[in-house]
């Protein structure tokens, strides 16, 4: 797995095309949920409250995956959210107009307020 120093530098290793929708997906957390940091965890850009993951993104040759951690507690009624895993699923982003469907920004919002941080 490849390791970055910063969102910034993950984003700058991806190709033009994903580096497009990548910024897309930026503009949508700050205008949805503003109180999300960017960082990179598991070799991925990330958004995080506190210290708790809420979304990724993952870079594919075809498209984008927009992955919320948590997501099986996510009320998903459009049907947009992919995936098996215990915790985590996504919705694949083609273009950048994707990030404007309907339910993108209810499920960011959603996932932002389950993700609390951990008190120390």
């Amino acid at each position: 797995m490849k390791r970055y120093a910063t969102f910034a530098d993950y984003m700058q290793a991806q190709t033009p095309r994903n580096q497009t929708m990548i910024r897309a997906l930026r503009r949508l957390v700050q205008r949805t949920a503003p109180g999300l940091k960017e960082t990179v965890k598991w070799g991925n850009g990330c958004w995080v409250k506190g210290e708790e993951p809420v979304a990724f993104v993952y870079s594919r040759a075809e498209y984008l995956e927009f992955g919320f951690f948590g997501a099986t507690s996510l009320d998903d009624p459009t049907g947009l959210l992919e995936g098996k895993g215990q915790y985590v699923r996504h919705i694949k982003m083609r273009t950048p107009a994707d990030t404007r469907r309907s339910g993108v920004a209810r499920l960011l919002r959603q996932a932002a307020r389950l993700a609390e941080p951990r008190r120390r």
